[in-house]
């Protein structure tokens, strides 16, 4: 399954990082916004574009360090249909460089809706019309409106939110990463009660994604291809998890500006240097922002790269040397 292509790349690149691109028209330096604006208008327009133009700058100085991008929507979709276009030319970018490409969206529906989330994000879409069983002559037009390589997905409308998912993964050899224990300081709220047979509901998510969904998408190097989120604020809970979700890659947010740490995130790994990916997105993007150098705005891709290649290290200290069972690089 497709999270097989993100170990692939994180034990070739030596880093469990993904870079988060979340951009907010704040964190953009002003030069690249004032240009969009001068181009395009201070609209919706000149503001997606000058997130397209911070984004590009980054996929080139990340793309030989890190394995993946995280693409949270929301802040594609606050720009309208300008920023959502953004979105998709962004991933499309990424894979072209060769990264590995999350949408974070936390797609949460059933049946046919969910399939069409699927189908949107991951897969194809037929547009000719022709339905299933009728006697049409016409042709297939398969397209793929956005093509990330995996989905964050909530699952709480149950099993029915995540089923339709498995076909689209299938056929796309695609991935997704179910909300389990999230890093937000409420998580616990609904996400540490206690249910009748003694599990938290975390535990019984986890369990899901263990014993029954990941099942359906088994991977080659021990992981299958349905994740979990799982936040580096709570350590406990994490190294909880990867005792019991052993052959479940996790998708790790917190580090760094929401306080989870290299030495927390080291719980969740194996003895092969696996079992998750660490998102960092204001850290990368905002580098500049954090800089004493007199260029820190011209400089942005450059200091991001600093930045990642810290993280990296800093990870790589407590983690050791990353392998693949039975492969090298």
């Amino acid at each position: 399954m497709a999270l097989d292509k993100l170990l692939e790349k994180i034990v070739y690149s030596q880093n469990p990082t993904v870079a988060g691109l979340d951009p907010r028209i704040e964190y953009v330096p002003p030069f690249l916004r004032d240009k969009a604006y001068k181009k395009y208008g201070a609209n919706l327009k000149g503001a997606a574009k000058a997130l397209l133009s911070f984004n590009t700058a980054l996929i080139d100085a990340l793309c030989d360090v890190v394995p993946a991008v995280k693409l949270q929507a929301a802040y594609y979709e606050l720009l309208g249909y300008h920023g959502v276009k953004t979105l998709k030319k962004t991933i499309d970018y990424a894979k072209s460089k060769g990264l590995y490409v999350i949408t974070d969206g936390k797609r949460n529906d059933i049946g046919a809706t969910m399939e069409a989330y699927a189908s949107a994000h991951l897969g194809s879409v037929d547009i000719s019309g022709h339905h299933v069983g009728d006697n049409s002559d016409l042709e297939p037009i398969i397209l793929s409106p956005f093509d990330a390589d995996a989905l964050t997905v909530n699952p709480y409308l149950g099993k029915d939110g995540i089923k339709p998912l498995f076909s689209v993964c299938k056929q796309e050899d695609k991935g997704i990463f179910v909300l389990v224990k999230t890093s937000n300081p409420s998580s616990g709220d609904l996400q540490d009660i206690v249910t009748a047979d003694g599990r938290k509901v975390y535990e019984i998510i986890g369990d899901y994604c263990e014993n029954e969904w990941g099942p359906q998408a088994p991977g080659k190097y021990g992981y299958s291809g349905v994740g979990a989120v799982v936040g580096a604020t709570y350590p406990e809970q994490l190294a909880e998890l990867r005792a019991r979700l052993p052959r479940t890659f996790f998708l790790i947010p917190g580090y760094g500006a929401q306080g989870g740490t290299a030495a927390d995130i080291s719980l969740a790994y194996d003895k092969n240097g696996l079992g998750g990916i660490v998102n960092n997105s204001r850290g990368i993007m905002c580098a500049w922002q954090k800089s004493t150098d007199l260029n820190a705005e011209r400089n942005f891709a450059v200091l991001a790269r600093e930045e990642a290649l810290r993280m990296r290290d800093d990870l790589i200290r407590h983690i050791g040397v990353i392998s693949l069972p039975g492969r090298t690089f």
